[in-house]
């Protein structure tokens, strides 16, 4: 059980970059603590800035900075299922050629689906499951229904350099996706506690909702810019429940930490 969040933001919203990011990192925290990292892109940018590490969300909150000019942001916390946490390239967010991206999730079927590719596992002992979404997405052009070829379980965003200015996201089955909006902003996340977290933070307002199973979305300058539906696998079932919190205890310290930062700001 991972963690992921992010947002997409009009070039004329008012939200604190790096607060925004920090409040949606603290809401997911305790969803997995094996690997951090995030990625942004700004108006000007084609390929995001991406920063990760083998270390709990905690040790990286006070670290992180985006610009006041970016408008895409990923953010991802991780509980491993495949692809050791020792090889950074399986850390998220993950990179397949034009791509970068986060998963919730574990896909079944990825050395299948990567085979045919000549760029996939770029770098040597790279074997996270995730790439295969961010292959289909590339090797597609960011199809929705291309996402029905992937077996297992999944909620999904990621970057295309060559769309600037969309954060793509997705969710499948198995693992939970929700999305909040306002005039300027849309953020997503693993849970809805983020989307509070980012609320009282940032003081925007949101209208939250749980995205449904087979969903597809384009966020384009704070705004869901395209819906679609796509079929997910629906023939995985989990062996065991997993628990939400897999970090105990790491929100509750980013909450504090974060608390203080902004108070700092303030």
């Amino acid at each position: 059980m991972c963690g992921i969040a992010g947002y997409s933001l009009s070039p004329r919203s008012a939200v604190d970059r790096t607060l925004a990011a920090q409040a949606l990192l603290a809401g997911i925290a305790d969803r997995g603590a094996d690997a951090v990292g995030y990625a942004y892109r700004g108006r000007a940018d084609t390929y995001p800035v991406v920063t990760k590490q083998r270390t709990p969300a905690s040790l990286l909150l006070e670290r992180i900075a985006v610009p006041a000019a970016a408008t895409e942001l990923l953010v991802h916390v991780r509980d491993y299922t495949k692809g050791h946490p020792s090889i950074p390239a399986n850390n998220h967010p993950v990179r397949h050629g034009p791509v970068v991206g986060i998963h919730n999730g574990i896909i079944l079927n990825d050395d299948e689906l990567l085979a045919p590719h000549s760029c996939s596992r770029a770098e040597p002992r790279m074997t996270v499951d995730s790439e295969a979404i961010f292959a289909l997405a590339a090797h597609s052009r960011n199809e929705p229904r291309a996402l029905e070829a992937l077996a297992g379980s999944m909620a999904t965003a990621w970057l295309d350099q060559r769309e600037p200015g969309t954060v793509f996201a997705a969710r499948g089955v198995g693992r939970p996706l929700w999305l909040g909006r306002a005039r300027e902003e849309v953020f997503f996340a693993s849970n809805r506690t983020a989307l509070e977290v980012v609320s009282e933070y940032t003081g925007v307002r949101l209208r939250a909702m749980e995205v449904r199973d087979g969903t597809f979305l384009a966020l384009r300058a704070g705004r869901v810019a395209q819906t679609a539906r796509f079929r997910p696998d629906r023939s995985y079932v989990e062996e065991t429940a997993l628990p939400a919190v897999r970090a105990p205890g790491e929100s509750a310290h980013c909450l504090e930490r974060l608390a203080a930062i902004a108070g700092t700001a303030a």
